[in-house]
This record gives C-alpha cells, structure tokens and sequence, in this order.
C-alpha cells in the first residue's frame, strides 16, 4: 500500500509565473521511499496519487509590504501619502522593515518633490488619499489593498467549483496535477496543495489528506525592458524594444552576461535582497525570461553551474531555437559537489549560425607549462597554489547563415570566433589577472592568423577599465610603468615587452561615448565614465560598484551599430544593489549589435 510521508515545496513563497513543484514523498508497497509520481492512469498495487491546488479567498482586504511582498502591510508611510507617490511604495510591515528601507525610501519622496517642482500639480486620482494624522507613520491595522481586492472579480477558475470552507473565506480549485504555475489571478492570495492516496477502484482515499500553505502569491517583478540604442548615423536614433525585434539580416547581436552562481548567492553576501529572490527557483525563470527576452544570436553567459546548464538552461534555449556549448571550470581548488561548480556557457541560434570548431583553455593547464619552463623547482609549489585558480575560457568558431557573409568573395564562407571567459575574481592577485588574459589573448593571436576572422572577447575580466588587463585587451599593450606591475612576486610579466598581443580590439560600449549628440545620446554618455569611455558600472553590489564586464570587437572586420542601454545607478540602489526582485543576477547585461565590414581591397 502507497502513504504520503511528507509533502513540501523548496519555497514557500509563491511569484506569478514561477511553477511550483511540491516534494511528494511515498512510501511504497515494499516499504522503500521515492518521490515518483504514481498518476491514476500508471497505479501502483491498485493506488495512485491525487493532487488539487486550491486559492484561498478572503473578504477581508490588505495590503502588502513595499520591500517584503510576502507579508502584509501594519504601516504605511504618510510622507509617500503626502508627496502622492504610489500607494503601494508606502506600506511596511514593520518598523524594522521601515527604518531599514529608510535611506533608499527617502529617495521616492524626494524624486516626488523634484517631479512637482519641474512639472506642476500630478493628476491626482492616479494616487489613493488616505488622512494624515501629522505624523511620519501610520500604524494601518488593515489597510484598504490596492490590488486583492478586485482580482477575482469576472475570473473563470479553471474547476468552476467552489467550496465555502468557513465564513468569508472561500477555495478555489484551481490546478489537479503536481506542478502549478501562478497566474495574476492568485496575486494577493494564498494556495492551499492537497496530496492523498486513493485506491483505483472506488476512489477512496486511504489515509489522511497532506496539506501545505503556501505564502501569498506575490507578482513577478517587471523591470522596465532595456532598449538597442543605435550608435551609427545611418540607423535610426532608438530601436524599439528587444521583445519584438529581429535583427536585420546583415547584422548579428551578441550577449555576455554574469547570471550568478547559485552557490555563491547567499543571504550572507546578499543579506539586502528578499529570501525568495535569492531562491534558485525564482532566479532561474527571471533570468530566463531576460535572456530570451534579449533575442540576441550569441549568448556567453558565466558563472553557470554545471547542473543548471544541464538540467536548465540548455534544454530551456533549445526550445528557443539554440545550440548550447559548455566548458566547466576545473576542479584543483573546488572543494564543493562537482554539480555546481560553474563555468562559461556559450549558445547560438541554430537559423543565424552553425557550429565550427570548439576550442577550450584551462589556464590551470597553462599555469603547469609556465611553471614547468620558468619557476625553479623547489618554488613550483608556491608559483602553482598562486597561479592555479580554476578558471577557463570557451572559443566557439561560427559560421553564418545570414545575408551578407562573404561580402569580398561570394563563394566565402563567414566566420567569426567567439571566446566566453571568466577571469579570476581575487583583488590581490593582478598578476594573475593580467596573466590569465594574456594567455588568452595569445591563443586567439593563433586562431587569428590561421584564418582571416573576426575575433569577439566577452565576459566577466573581474578587472575595472584603466587596470593592466584592461590596457592589453583595449590597447594591446601594457604600458611598464603601469602601477598594476608591481604586483609580480613570480616574476611572469616580465619582460613587460611581452605583454602584447596584434589583434585589432575594441570595447563595444566605447561607442556610446563617440555617438553624436542627439536624441538620448547625452542621457547615455552620462553612465559612461568620460576617462575610460566605459559604463561606470557593470556590477553592483552594496559594497561594489564598478565596470568588470566587456564585449570587445575587431574592429578592422565587425562595426557596432548598436548597444543594450545601461541602466542608472539610482534606478537599482532603490532596493540597495544587486541583485534584486527585479533583476536576478550581480551583474547586468551587456548587448551589442555587429555588422560585418567590407574589406578594402588592394
């Protein structure tokens, strides 16, 4: 006979969207445990599992939590009522939750008072009026919500039954199979999952009914859609937004991106962003919804964990048309499950391009080669535990598919080579850095001359525009008296003549700051840093904020025609850094757009 032992969800915080899937374990006829699903058309000595999902509704109105949408609001702001910033910004649910959220809060009034100063009177009915007491915080009780209480309101439940359980309170069945995924109808509401074993004959249950109560489904976080912004004369001034674009045919987009870890997205390093969105299952479909959102050809993405890319991400973008390309980092300093050490996944949309060639570089490989030639044996050990980090980088040679390949020669195939890195992320160690990305550089000098090609370098460098690795990949060399240098207690960036390399690099967002003035374009020089012509920040955190993240070009084979607009330092420091409900990683993305160049010919 099958019994239900435990039923739980690996987070109880429910978000629009994001299915959830409950752990179901059973006890089997000879006595072992499996969480299998037993469905009534496959039972199991003459049982089988069923499942219902209900909503529960209530009569009785609330409101939530401004920076904790799982719970309900007990105080609201009177400043937000003042300065009629949005209702719902207002509400708290405690007066830790106020006191903390303070320093960033006070911003939307004084965003508010700068608005009515530079714009006049708002349209007051966009606003609920609520009275004041005089002072700063109102203790609501049970706030009017403004949003549960008319959700339900002309909704057909997929079961149209409903059954009253007690007064004001009444369940909606509204799922009969083991997942359920949100809808905006349970916003504001909380789920009730129900587990039994019935016999297949009589459909009666044997033993009891396991239950969970979930949170209140809260709505997925919609960050306002970044936009291509053309950075050509002969395009126009902005593109509209990535969710209905296609590129032109003689164009191609590539992404690089740092998704985060979930081995490294702890509550410890990230103790500012909500507990459920940290969770691996909220963070993986909001960074999916993301990167398909970008449509991009090319995507290199970092940090992805052996498992995840597995398990997730590639049989996820193969629904969307790509093939996917994987190189983990190697293990000699990982000490954790070898399923979640991460590295550098590369995918490509199957109709724009198809896979060549496939190079891998473990600089743990050529760290072994460097110590072997140079470092005297009795100081290999030491060189090693410095140089040996793990980290990697993928080249992926594509071929493209697309109009205008082979625009010299018709007959020409269209190549361009794609290297995904990772480079090591210890502030002290800049010799190292600056080694790794030589290295790097050396072995696309190899490709490059096997084969007339455009190079694209994407990735996280872990190093700020101005340092020494970012000089060779920018300039192509290092000037000797860069302070960088010092840092070289082995000796390997010398002779500094060395640390060169011939291919024609260049920073994709430098072009932000060569665009003519016009519609935008100042809005977007001002998240460039004027110096480097560089994003002020491509990772942000609350105790960082920089540039570690590039998409370099040839630029004597491939223009930028446009870039994915940055985003605003304040826009993000609202709910402290990154990452946030909004946006699921420490880093943000980075998109450009390419046209491949005719050669001059001699």
């Amino acid at each position: 006979m099958l019994t239900v032992l435990r039923v739980h969800l690996p987070s109880d915080i429910p978000i629009v969207g994001c299915e959830l899937t409950p752990y179901v374990l059973l006890r089997l006829p000879d006595k072992s445990v499996a969480t299998d699903d037993v469905p009534e058309s496959a039972p199991i000595n003459g049982h089988f599992l069923r499942y219902k999902w209900y909503r529960i509704q209530s009569d009785r109105k609330i409101a939530i939590c401004s920076v904790h949408p799982s719970e309900q609001a007990t105080l609201q702001c009177l400043g937000c009522v003042k300065a009629k910033i949005p209702v719902a910004k207002s509400y708290h649910c405690s007066p830790k939750c106020f006191a903390n959220s303070w320093q960033h809060h006070r911003v939307l009034h004084e965003h508010a008072a700068n608005a009515v100063n530079e714009n006049g009177n708002e349209e007051e009915e966009v606003f609920g009026r609520y009275n004041s007491t005089g002072s700063g915080v109102v203790n609501t009780g049970l706030p009017p919500s403004q949003s549960a209480g008319n959700l339900a309101n002309g909704a057909t439940p997929l079961y149209p039954a409903a059954v009253t359980q007690r007064s004001g309170e009444t369940w909606f069945e509204v799922g009969r199979s083991k997942t359920y995924t949100p809808t905006s109808d349970d916003i504001g509401h909380v789920l009730k999952f129900e587990c039994v074993v019935l016999e297949a004959e009589t459909n009666i249950p044997v033993g009891h009914v396991n239950t969970i109560l979930t949170s209140r489904v809260i709505p997925a976080p919609s960050p306002t859609p970044r936009r291509l912004i053309s950075v050509r004369e002969d395009e126009s001034p902005v593109i509209p937004d990535l969710g209905g674009r296609i590129s032109s045919s003689g164009t191609f987009t590539v992404l690089s991106y740092n998704i985060l870890s979930d081995s490294y997205a702890t509550s410890e390093l990230y103790s500012y962003c909500p507990s459920w969105a940290l969770s691996w299952t909220y963070r993986r479909q909001n960074l999916l919804r993301e990167i398909v959102g970008y449509r991009a050809d090319i995507v290199c993405l970092q940090e992805v964990q052996s498992d995840h890319f597995e398990e997730f991400f590639a049989p996820e973008l193969d629904k969307h048309g790509y093939q996917a390309l994987f190189k983990r980092k190697t293990s000699e300093v990982f000490g954790g499950n070898m399923n979640s050490i991460d590295g550098c996944a590369t995918f490509f949309r199957r109709d724009r391009f198809s896979h060549v060639k496939k190079y891998e570089v473990e600089f743990n490989k050529a760290a072994q080669s460097l110590t072997d030639a140079l470092v005297p044996s009795a100081q290999k050990k030491t060189a090693l535990g410095r140089l040996i980090k793990d980290n990697v980088a993928l080249i992926v040679v594509l071929e493209a598919k697309f109009g205008n390949q082979g625009v010299d020669n018709p007959g020409k195939r269209q190549l361009v080579c794609v290297a995904n890195t990772h480079v090591n992320v210890q502030h002290e160690l800049k010799d190292v850095k600056l080694w790794q990305v030589h290295t790097l550089l050396k072995g696309l000098e190899k490709i490059a001359a096997s084969a007339d090609i455009p190079m694209l370098v994407c990735g996280d460098f872990n190093s700020m525009p101005g340092s020494a690795p970012h000089a060779l990949l920018a300039m192509g060399k290092v000037d000797p008296m860069h302070p960088d240098l010092v840092v070289d207690p082995l000796g390997i960036l010398r002779p500094t003549t060395k640390l060169t390399h011939q291919l024609p690099l260049v920073s994709a967002y430098t072009s932000f700051a060569r665009m003519e003035t016009g519609l935008g374009s100042e809005r977007h020089k001002r998240r460039m840093d004027p110096i480097t012509e560089e994003p002020l920040f491509t990772n942000c955190t609350r105790d960082f904020i920089g540039t570690h993240d590039y998409i370099f070009y040839s630029a004597d084979s491939l223009t930028v025609v446009s870039l994915l607009e940055l985003l605003d330092e304040d826009s993000l420091r609202k709910d402290t850094a990154l990452p946030s409900p909004e946006w699921s990683s420490d880093h943000i993305a980075l998109l450009a757009e390419f046209r491949c160049k005719s050669k001059t010919k001699h």
